[in-house]
């Protein structure tokens, strides 16, 4: 008689997984919706009046703008793909999600990372150019470049990507059911496998290096160009003039690279010294705290969009 295997300890094919929110928290993970909870209404303020102006204004339908549309859409998709969750784990308390949900929410935040990614390099080349070759910059960035190079991105992002949910899925086995994190990250459930996933941990640190490591070499090669045009620029106030043109952006990096790293460097080097639910919360803020602050600084540094809001809430206000 031949024996099969026997899972005493483990769950097949379970149809939800449990998330906990931020572990060692208790009830204190409801106070963090006073946080979170704001970030996500400014996301989705800020990014939908954003593409808002964009569309209505048509002097806004340059390359710039159109970048930041696709900032702006991408800002709303990957805000809205954790923080509804995000906030009922950390309102009502640990929540099931059913194992297709995880699967497809797990596909979206880390597609829609990788599109932001892309989208902040291309805003780099195109400021570049601007900088570095004024006089062409018209026939060099077109409107049609800038849809080649947003579909570009797309289709990057979902080639990359794809494979992380069916990585997992080729699993059949489980330790457990319960997700000690607040959204359905790929190394989070992958936790819970039973088997060897070395095959997971080497895919995914190879797309990091990949596409962040790519974008962040290409951001500073941009950036590097760019400095050594401006510097050899003639005057002070001319030179001023071109980094203002780049603050707004390097501002939207910033906001996005700092807290990013520091989530990624905790999770793969500083497991041991770090808590885990530091890494937890550094990991939300990471994906929320951009799509918040993006439309602040475009909104409050660069002019045109800046007047045209002023524009549309004093025409509104009048009508009252």
């Amino acid at each position: 008689m031949v024996e099969t295997p026997q899972y005493n300890s483990t769950i097949l094919h379970p149809n939800f997984f449990m998330l906990t929110g931020i572990p060692g928290l208790g009830g204190a993970q409801a106070w963090l919706t006073m946080v979170f909870g704001p970030m996500y209404l400014l996301a989705l303020m800020g990014n939908g009046a954003l593409l808002a102006v964009v569309q209505i204004d048509s002097t806004l339908h340059q390359p710039m703008f159109l970048f930041l549309a696709i900032l702006a859409a991408t800002d709303l998709g990957l805000a809205t793909s954790i923080a509804p969750g995000l906030l009922a784990v950390l309102w009502f308390g640990p929540r099931p999600v059913p194992y297709a949900a995880c699967l497809v929410q797990m596909f979206f935040v880390h597609a829609l990372t990788a599109v932001e990614s892309g989208v902040l390099l291309a805003m780099a080349c195109d400021r570049a150019v601007a900088v570095g070759r004024p006089l062409h910059y018209s026939t060099v960035v077109t409107k049609a470049r800038v849809g080649y190079a947003a579909l570009a991105l797309i289709l990057k992002a979902v080639a990359i990507v794809v494979p992380f949910p069916l990585l997992v899925a080729r699993f059949e086995h489980f330790h457990a059911k319960t997700i000690h994190h607040a959204y359905c990250a790929h190394m989070a459930v992958v936790e819970l496998v039973v088997g060897n996933t070395r095959v997971n941990n080497l895919y995914g640190l190879a797309l990091s290096l990949a596409v962040s490591g790519v974008d962040i070499l290409g951001i500073t090669g941009s950036y590097g160009l760019i400095a050594h045009t401006v510097l050899r620029l003639p005057t002070r106030e001319a030179r001023a003039k071109a980094f203002g043109t780049c603050s707004s952006h390097i501002c939207v990096i910033l906001a996005f690279y700092v807290p990013g790293l520091f989530s990624y460097l905790t999770h793969r080097f500083g497991h041991h010294t770090v808590p885990k639910p530091v890494h937890i919360l550094f990991s939300n803020i990471y994906l929320l705290l951009p799509p918040a602050l993006n439309p602040l600084i475009y909104g409050a540094r660069t002019k045109q969009i800046r007047d045209r809001l002023l524009e549309m809430f004093t025409f509104k206000k009048s009508q009252f």
